[in-house]
Parts: structure tokens; sequence; C-alpha cells
């Protein structure tokens, strides 16, 4: 009689409900912490507690708004917190109001900005290494309609005068079939010359940067308090405006490149999404960053990963993969909405021709690096790290430096050596494509 009761309160306003999964139900259960991660991919919620909670979720349509009964708690000054956690730039979250429902259940209403599709889920408790939490009961609210990655990156770069739709699908499909497109350059400045006499550059390429960790996943921690999620992000947005300033004059004719950021904000991607995301903007290289960690402080110096199809090229190398694969249970991985098959594809389709491009793209890295910092290593190292698994796209994990040395946390802060380490990835970004043109790759999409 409960049930139904709540389930007609939740409907007195009259809409769709969707009710999810429910965890162990908690008795005097209490929340510890909450957060919120707003991000244009999608906003999270997460509610930090002692016990695992269960709950009871509906979602109304006009006007949007999505109500989540916590049972078996009192509301606490943690819980009385999230309404200031909102940010008014949230893309989907206007606001959220919080009450004591019943003697047992606490309701949330979140106000929202347009229809979302919610995902409510449970995570188990993370009780090692560096990022700790209890139970998270965490809500993700997605857009009704994706936005095409290769789409939005295509629009961004043409100009205002030709961004028809007509004229963005015909680029679209050129950039997929790996035909030659015409693309107009960025004009740094107002133009007086006419129109005609700008070049005409073929198609881009595309290269698919990936600041790791983020969100509930922080990364490694240095000795000051540096988190790995927010100096990688830092060097890739320095890295993305290097990347959209060039363009490369090959045998093929002049090539812009462009970058793609996997996250280009504070929040959390799970490991095969961010594969997905390189795939699906046509990416011709795809380099993951991070800023690597170890039991003492005394180990240094940058490092370059490729995937291995067989066993590590090293202890040091398998004990990395399996540090930076735990990330999905950091950050919070929704296993209910994963794609098994694709999974299971991205298990198994690495290629040995991408590997051995990918080897190529990490000497030509570590070429550089070493001209501006220490290596840890010399040579491109080998494991399975599941970010790398990209079949069809050139692939490396690059540890800039070791954050748990306080020298190198200091260098991986400052602006200089940002610059120059970007540099060096810039310079061999560009080697690798005048010795391995793009267009002459064949690529299975």
């Amino acid at each position: 009689m409960k049930s139904a009761l709540t389930r007609r309160a939740l409907l007195q306003q009259g809409s769709l409900v969707l009710l999810l999964g429910q965890a162990q139900l908690a008795r005097g259960a209490s929340i510890l912490a909450v957060r919120v991660w707003p991000a244009a991919d999608y906003t999270r919620v997460t509610i930090e507690s002692d016990t695992a909670l269960r709950t009871q979720q509906a979602f109304v349509e006009q006007p949007p708004r999505l109500a989540v009964d916590i049972e078996g708690i009192e509301l606490n000054a943690a819980l009385r917190e999230l309404v200031g956690k909102v940010r008014s730039d949230d893309p989907f979250i206007v606001g959220v109001r919080v009450g004591q429902f019943n003697a047992t259940t606490v309701r949330l209403v979140f106000d929202l900005r347009q229809a979302v599709k919610p995902q409510v889920f449970s995570l188990a408790p993370v009780l090692s290494g560096q990022s700790q939490f209890q139970h998270r009961l965490v809500l993700d609210l997605y857009p009704m309609t994706q936005v095409d990655p290769l789409e939005a990156l295509i629009a961004e770069h043409v100009p205002s005068e030709a961004k028809s739709k007509d004229a963005i699908d015909e680029l679209m499909a050129n950039q997929q079939k790996n035909k030659p497109a015409t693309v107009p350059p960025i004009a740094t400045k107002p133009s007086t010359k006419p129109a005609p006499t700008e070049p005409i550059y073929d198609r881009f390429l595309v290269v698919a940067l990936d600041p790791g960790h983020g969100g509930e996943d922080p990364g490694a921690i240095g000795p000051k308090g540096t988190k790995e999620k927010d100096v990688v992000l830092q060097m890739a947005l320095r890295l993305k405006e290097r990347i959209n300033n060039t363009v490369l004059k090959t045998k093929n004719g002049f090539l812009p490149l462009r970058a793609f950021l996997t996250r280009d904000a504070d929040f959390f991607l799970p490991l095969h999404v961010r594969v997905q995301k390189a795939q699906k903007v046509q990416a011709d290289l795809f380099i993951s960053l991070h800023a690597d960690a170890f039991l003492t402080p005394h180990a240094r110096g940058a490092s370059v990963f490729a995937l291995s199809q067989g066993a590590a090229s090293s202890a040091a190398a398998r004990w990395m993969a399996n540090k930076e694969n735990g990330a999905d249970a950091i950050g919070g991985l929704n296993i209910k909405v994963q794609d098994q098959h694709v999974q299971r594809a991205l298990l198994d389709m690495s290629t040995t021709a991408q590997i051995n491009d990918s080897v190529k793209l990490g000497q030509e890295l570590l070429g550089q690096i070493r001209r501006v910092g220490k290596l840890h290593k010399p040579q491109v190292e080998q494991a399975g790290f599941a970010v790398l698994k990209a079949p069809d796209i050139p692939s490396l994990l690059v540890e800039t430096a070791f954050i748990s040395n306080p020298e190198e946390e200091a260098l991986l802060i400052s602006e200089a050596y940002q610059l120059k380490l970007t540099d060096a990835l810039m310079r061999g970004i560009e080697n690798y494509f005048l010795r391995n043109p793009p267009l002459a790759r064949n690529r299975s999409i």
C-alpha cells in the first residue's frame, strides 16, 4: 500500500515514471558528501553515504524535472548542501529542491533546462589508492539527443557563411570517406583579400586528445595537492591550440590539423567512451595525456605507452596499465548500460598495423620530449591499456611526468614547462604525419 501511495504522489504532476534499479535498503544511512559535475556531455550528481541507498525516481516532461526519493534516511546538512552545488551555467539543471518527504524518505526535485535521459545507479565503495569513496548514488542526466561530434568539429572550423546544413553534410561525407574536402582555413584576423584568392585545403587531419581521469576521478595527486585531471586538461587545451593553428604541406597537398578533446571540462568519461568518441570523429591519431605516480617520490621522467596484443613489455608497463584501467571503477561506470558487444569488439579488434603505427608515433614523441625534459624510459613501452584499443587509430598514452615527484609536480603546474612539453608533442605529431602520410593509409571504420 505504501508503495502505491508513493507512486501516486510522484505522479501527481502527471507524466512518465521511470522506476530504475534499487540498491539494498539502507536503515539510518548517513549522507557524507554531495558533488555536482556539469558538462555539455552530461551532468552528474553524486551522493556519497556510509551505506547503500534505496531510491525511486520519476521524470516529468512538462516542465522537465526529475524527482528522486531516497528511502531510509533523514535530511542532514550534507544533503542540504546540494542546493548550493548547482552552478548557474549547468547545461541541464536549473536548481534543486530538497526536503523530508516523510519520516524515512528524503525527496530531491531537480528542475531541468531540458528533457533528459536519466541514469540512476549505485557504486560499491572504493577503498584503495588516493581516491577513496564510500557507497555512491549516481544520477547522470544525458540530453535526449546526443550531438554528433564530427558534425560539431566540422561546424567549429567552417566560416559562418558556409555553415549551411548541406555544406556541413558534404564535408562530413568527404571526411568519413577519407576524400579531399574543401575546408577553408581559419582567418586569424579580418582579411581584405577577395575570397577566391584564399587557399583551399584538402580534408583536415583529426588528432583526438584525451585528458585522463576527470570528475569523480582525480587521477594521481601530487605532494602539494595537484590533481592529475587538472594538469592534463590544461596541457590538452594548450596542445589543442597548437594543433588547430598547424597546416602540413605534403605531397598530397595542404593538410590542416584539427584537435578534438574527449573532454574539455572536469567530468568523468568511461574508457570505452573515450575510444568511441575518437572513432566517431574519424580521428587520425589518439593521444591520452596523463601525469604518472609511483609509490616513492623519487621516480621521474616522461614515458610513452602503446598497446600490446600479448604480454607487457615490462613489469612497470603492466603495473601502469592495471592502474590506468582501474579508472572506470573510481570514476563511476554504470555497468548496466554498457554495450557488451562494443566492449568485446574493443578488446578483440586491436591490429598489428595499429600497434606498429602507434610505436612509430611514440618514437617521434620520445625524440622530441627528451629535448625538453627527462625520460623515464627511452623506448616506447607496451601493455594492455583499455583506452588504446581503437583498432583503426594509432593510439598512445603519454605520462608527461611523475606528479608524485615534488620537483616534477612543480614543473607540471608551470606554464613554461607546459608550453615546452606541448611544443615537443606538436613537433612529434608533425614529424609522424610527414613520415607517414595519412591519406596513404587504409582505415576500416
